[in-house]
C-alpha cells in the first residue's frame, strides 16, 4: 500500500510541476517581466511551502532540530539532487542567463545563516534580521520587474509561453501547481517515512534524508519539467529562489514560534556541505558553463556520497 501511495504522490508532483511551469512562464509574458523573476518569487515561494509547514510544526512540537535540518538538507538537495537530475534529463543552458547578482545574494544569505547558527540558538531577533534581508531582496526584485516592464523587452525572453492564453487559465495553472505540489510531496514523504521506519531507520536519518528530499520534491518536479521544456531561467530561478526563501523566510518565521537550538552535527558538517554546494554553482553562473549530463552525474553522485555519510 505504501508503494501505491508513493506512486500517487509522485504522479501528482510531476503533473503539478508541469502546470506550475506553464502558468509561471505565461504569467511572466502577460506581466511583461522575465520568467526568471517570476521563478525567483511566486514559484520559489510556492515550492518552499512544504519546508515552511514542516518547520513551523516541528518548532511548535519542540523538535526545532528537524526544522533546521530540513532547511539545510533541502538546500543541499536543491543544488546537488534537483539540478543534477534535471541536467540528466536535459542540458540546462546557463550561458544564456545573467543571474550573477541573484546568485551572490543567495551566497550571502547562506553565509549570514551560518553565522547566525554559530550565534545560536536562532531566536526571534535572528528571525527579524533574516526577514528584513528577505524584504530588501523582494523590493529589489520588484524594482527590477518594473524596470523590465518599462523597457518592453521582457516578453521576448519568455520561451514556451502562449500569447493567447487567458488570465483565468494562467491562474488555474498556478493555483493547481501550488496546491498539488505540497499534496504530492506529503503523500510521498509519509509513505517513504513509514517504509523507512519498518526497516528500522532512525528518526534523525529520516529527517536529514527522506524529509529533506521529500520537501525538495516540489522543486524537483518543477525544475525537471522546466528543463524538459528548455526553460533554463525557470530552472535556475526556482532553485536559487527556493534556497533564499528556505534560509530567510522559513527560518525567520519559524523563529517566532520558538527558539531553534542548533545541533552540533549541523555546525560541524551539514552547514559546510550546504556552503560547498552553493559554491559549486559559481563557475556555471560566472563563466557560463552549461549544466550538461556529465555535470548532472557529478552533482547527483556528490549528493549520493553526502547521503551515505549521513546514514553511516
Amino acid at each position: 500500500m505504501d508503494f501505491l501511495i508513493a506512486a500517487l504522490g509522485l504522479a501528482i508532483l510531476l503533473v503539478s510541476g508541469d502546470v506550475l511551469v506553464r502558468g509561471a512562464v505565461n504569467l511572466s509574458l502577460r506581466l511583461g517581466v522575465p520568467a526568471l523573476l517570476v521563478s525567483l518569487t511566486i514559484v520559489a515561494f510556492g515550492t518552499s511551502a512544504p519546508e515552511l509547514l514542516i518547520a513551523v510544526r516541528a518548532v511548535g512540537e519542540g523538535a526545532a532540530g528537524i526544522a533546521l535540518g530540513n532547511v539545510v538538507g533541502s538546500n543541499i538537495a536543491n543544488i546537488l539532487l534537483v539540478l543534477g537530475l534535471s541536467a540528466l534529463v536535459a542540458c540546462i543552458r546557463v550561458s544564456k542567463l545573467d543571474i550573477r547578482g541573484t546568485y551572490l545574494t543567495m551566497l550571502g544569505a547562506t553565509l549570514l545563516f551560518i553565522g547566525l547558527c554559530y550565534l545560536g540558538p536562532v531566536t526571534r531577533v535572528h528571525g527579524v534580521v533574516l526577514l528584513m534581508v528577505l524584504a530588501v531582496i523582494l523590493v529589489r526584485q520588484g524594482r527590477r520587474a518594473l524596470a523590465e516592464r518599462r523597457t518592453g523587452t521582457a516578453g521576448d525572453k519568455v520561451e514556451g509561453a502562449d500569447p493567447d492564453i487567458g488570465w483565468a487559465r494562467i491562474g488555474l495553472f498556478i493555483v493547481a501547481g501550488l496546491v498539488g505540489l505540497p499534496v504530492g510531496a506529503e503523500l510521498l514523504v509519509q509513505a517513504a517515512t513509514h517504509m523507512a521506519r519498518e526497516y528500522g531507520i532512525s528518526e534523525t536519518v529520516i529527517g536529514l534524508t527522506l524529509v529533506a528530499v521529500g520537501t525538495s520534491l516540489p522543486e524537483l518536479a518543477t525544475v525537471v519539467m522546466a528543463a524538459i521544456r528548455g526553460q533554463a531561467d525557470v530552472v535556475l530561478g526556482n532553485v536559487v529562489g527556493s534556497n533564499l526563501f528556505n534560509l530567510l523566510a522559513i527560518i525567520g518565521l519559524a523563529s517566532f514560534v520558538g527558539p531553534l537550538p542548533v545541533p552540533p552535527g549541523l555546525l560541524a558538517f551539514d552547514l559546510w556541505v550546504m556552503l560547498a554546494a552553493s559554491l559549486l554553482l559559481l563557475p556555471f553562473i560566472f563563466f557560463g558553463w552549461d549544466l550538461s549530463k556529465r555535470w548532472g552525474i557529478l552533482l547527483t553522485g556528490a549528493y549520493a556520497a553526502y547521503i551515505a555519510l549521513v546514514i553511516t
